[in-house]
C-alpha cells in the first residue's frame, strides 16, 4: 500500500486538487455503466487540465503499472468506460479537457478537445455557420473523445459516414506517455499506416485522444422531415433505393419503425402522438436537406418524390412536417424508442449491422427464428436502413421478471442473434462499441487473423497493458491484465 499511496500522491500533484479525487462519494457516479450493467471500483478519479497533464499521469501509470480507463461522459452502451471491481484502476476524466481551440469555416474544419460535450460542438459551429455532421441521443452528454473512440454513427451516417470518415486528425497520449501530435488535416500523407484511425474505435486501449481535428459542412439552409407509411420493410428498402438515387447529395436521414415500437413510443413518452391516421406495419422518417442557397428546395423535392412513391405503391401514405417544431416531433418518435422499450419491459439490445441490400431480409428471416427458438419474445428491429444498422431487440415475455429472465436468456439468446448476423456478412458491433460487454463474442466469432491483429497491435503499443484492460481486445492466455 506504501508504494499505492506514493503514485496517488505523485498523480494528485500533477492535477492538483481540482482534478483530483478518492472520495467514494464523488467517484460513485462515474463507476457504473450508463445502462446500469457494469459497476466497478477504483483508486481514483483523475481530471486533467491539459494534454501535457495526461502525458504526466500516463507516465507515473506506465511506471507503476497502474491501469487507466479513459472516461469522456460515460454515455457508452457496452461497458467500455467502467473499471473492473479490483479497485486498483484509476478513471482518467477528460472532462475538464473542454476546449474548441479553432474553427475554419473556409477550411470547414474545427480543433477541440477531446473533453467538448456534441451539443455545445453543434452550437459553438452553428455561431460560425458551420456544423457538425453527427448526432445522436445522447448529445448532451457524448464527449468528441469517446465519440471517437467508439467510432459513434448516429443518424446522419448516411450522407456523411462515422466518426471515422469525420476525424482529419488526432492528438494522443500514448502509454507511456510520450506525446502523438497528428492534428495536421493533410489531404496526402504517405508516410505509412494511418495511425490517427488507430485511435478511431480503440476504445481507449491504445492511448488517450486528447484533441481531434473533425470535418465540418456548411449549416443547413433548411430541411424536410417526412413521416410515410410502407407494408413491410422490403418495400423500406425500395424506397430508400429510390430516394437515394434520386437525391444522394441531400438524403440525410432514412430511418425504418415497426408498429410496435410506434406504439410502444406513443404509449410510454408524454407529448408524441401519430404523424399518420390509421394501422400500418412498418413507418419510415426520412430527412432531405438543403446547405446551399442555390440547391433544390428540399420541401418541394420530398414533396414531389413521395407523390411518386405512391404512385409507384412504395408507400401507403406519408406527412411532411409543416414546421420546425413538428420535424422535431417525428424526430422526437425516432429517438425516444430505446426509451420507451426500456419502460414497456425487459429485452436485450443488439446493436449490429448488415450489408445495406441484406437489412430487410435480416429482418424478416432473424425475428421469426428467435420468435420460435424462445416462445414469447417479441422482437423490435429498428434503425439506419441507409447504413445497415440494425436495433435489434429480443422483448421478455409479458409478465417475466426482468433480472432472471435476462440471467437465464441472455446468454443463450444473444450469442444465436450474432450467429445469424455474422452468417448474413454482418458486424456484431455497428455504432457502440465492443467493451466488455462483446468483447467475448468477439473472440469466439472473429477469424484468427483478425484476433491475431488486434493483439499484435495492443501488445505492440501498450505491452504493460494498463490502457483500458478487459475492453475490446480479447488478448491471449497467458498475457498479463484483467
Amino acid at each position: 500500500m506504501p508504494e499505492k499511496a506514493n503514485w496517488l500522491a505523485q498523480m494528485q500533484s500533477v492535477v492538483g486538487a481540482k482534478g483530483f479525487t478518492s472520495a467514494s462519494d464523488d467517484m460513485k457516479p462515474w463507476l457504473t455503466d450508463w445502462r446500469g450493467r457494469y459497476t466497478g471500483a477504483a483508486a481514483a478519479l483523475i481530471s486533467p487540465a491539459t494534454t501535457q497533464e495526461t502525458s504526466q499521469i500516463l507516465k507515473i501509470a506506465n511506471q507503476h503499472a497502474v491501469a487507466i480507463v479513459p472516461q469522456g461522459g460515460n454515455s457508452g452502451m457496452v461497458g467500455g468506460a467502467t473499471p473492473d471491481t479490483s479497485g486498483q484502476a484509476v478513471i482518467l476524466s477528460l472532462r475538464r479537457m473542454n476546449s474548441i481551440r479553432s474553427i475554419s469555416a473556409d477550411d470547414q474544419l474545427v480543433v477541440c478537445d477531446a473533453g467538448v460535450v456534441l451539443q455545445n460542438l453543434h452550437e459553438a459551429l452553428a455561431a460560425d455557420g458551420q456544423r457538425f455532421p453527427l448526432t445522436l441521443g445522447g448529445k448532451g452528454s457524448a464527449t468528441v473523445g469517446g465519440l471517437i473512440s467508439t467510432n459513434a454513427g448516429g443518424t446522419q451516417v448516411l450522407r456523411h459516414g462515422t466518426m471515422r470518415s469525420l476525424v482529419a486528425g488526432i492528438e494522443a497520449v500514448l502509454p507511456d506517455g510520450s506525446i502523438y501530435d497528428g492534428l495536421a488535416a493533410l489531404k496526402k500523407d504517405n508516410r505509412g499506416y494511418d495511425l490517427k484511425q488507430l485511435f478511431v474505435g480503440g476504445e481507449g486501449t491504445l492511448g488517450v485522444v486528447t484533441a481531434a481535428t473533425l470535418k465540418t459542412v456548411p449549416a443547413l439552409v433548411d430541411r424536410c422531415v417526412a413521416w410515410a407509411a410502407v407494408d413491410s420493410t422490403d418495400a423500406a428498402y425500395q424506397l430508400f433505393r429510390f430516394l437515394n438515387k434520386r437525391t444522394s447529395q441531400s438524403l440525410e436521414g432514412f430511418e425504418i419503425v415497426p408498429d410496435s415500437c410506434l406504439k410502444s413510443v406513443l404509449r410510454h413518452i408524454p407529448d408524441t402522438r401519430s404523424p399518420l391516421e390509421g394501422a400500418h406495419h412498418w413507418h419510415v422518417l426520412i430527412e432531405i436537406v438543403r446547405d446551399q442557397p442555390d440547391a433544390q428546395d428540399p420541401g418541394a423535392v420530398t414533396e414531389t418524390l413521395l407523390a411518386e412513391a405512391l404512385e409507384r405503391d412504395l408507400i401507403e401514405d406519408a406527412t411532411l412536417a409543416t414546421s420546425e417544431q413538428q420535424a422535431e416531433d417525428f424526430w422526437k418518435i425516432r429517438d425516444s424508442i430505446s426509451e420507451a422499450e426500456r419502460a414497456s419491459g425487459p429485452a436485450l439490445q443488439h446493436d449490429i449491422s448488415v450489408p445495406v441490400p441484406g437489412m430487410a431480409r435480416f429482418i424478416n428471416e432473424a425475428s421469426p427464428i428467435i420468435e420460435a427458438k424462445f416462445p414469447g419474445t417479441t422482437v423490435a428491429a429498428f434503425g439506419h436502413m441507409g447504413d445497415g444498422n440494425v436495433h435489434f431487440h429480443v422483448k421478455a415475455p409479458p409478465g417475466a421478471h426482468a433480472a432472471n429472465w435476462m440471467r437465464d436468456y441472455s446468454s443463450q439468446i444473444t450469442p444465436l442473434v450474432h450467429d445469424l448476423v455474422i452468417a448474413a456478412g454482418g458486424s456484431i458491433s455497428a455504432e457502440h462499441g465492443i467493451g466488455q460487454n462483446k468483447r467475448t463474442e468477439l473472440e469466439r466469432l472473429s477469424s484468427p487473423a483478425r484476433l491475431s491483429l488486434l493483439r499484435a497491435i495492443k501488445t505492440a503499443i501498450d505491452p504493460k497493458n494498463i490502457m483500458n484492460p478487459g475492453k475490446l481486445v480479447p488478448l491471449a492466455s497467458g498475457h498479463s491484465g484483467s
